[in-house]
């Protein structure tokens, strides 16, 4: 009788542990996907840049106010290059960005900057130049 009870505890207390483990085990974990990163060449040319424009991309001019003044992209935002370590905060981080220049030097340099925060960022190439070589749309002003 005393191996009866000795039995009959073991296998209460194993049912127990079996029990115990099985409520406090964690529910299937709940994995929630980034959201996906759009794959942007490094540089873009000026019919595709107007493509992405459509689209409703970011495009960010990263010249001096004077040159934007001058003439820039409808819809576009105004960073400059040397202002951009510091206000790199106002670009969306949902939304992939166009990068442009006057030539394509610094909308270069910007887009390596900004690549390691915004992996959909991408230039392009010839600038505002090429923009309006092309016969795009142009706005002038502040």
């Amino acid at each position: 009788m005393n191996r009866k009870k000795t039995f009959i505890a073991l296998l209460t207390v194993l049912m127990a542990g079996i029990f115990l483990f099985s409520a406090c085990a964690p529910a299937e974990a709940v994995v929630e996907e980034a959201p996906a990163v759009e794959t942007l060449p490094l540089e873009v040319d000026v019919h595709q840049a107007a493509e992405y424009r459509e689209a409703g991309y970011f495009m960010l001019d990263v010249r001096e106010p004077e040159e934007w003044e001058a003439g820039h992209m409808p819809g576009a935002t105004l960073i400059p290059l040397g202002e951009l370590g510091e206000r790199f905060t106002e670009l969306p981080a949902d939304q992939p960005i166009v990068v442009y220049c006057r030539s394509g030097n610094r909308s270069a340099v910007a887009r390596d900057f900004l690549l390691e925060m915004f992996p959909s960022t991408t230039s392009m190439a010839g600038g505002f130049n090429d923009w309006v070589a092309a016969g795009y749309d142009v706005e002038t002003g502040p």
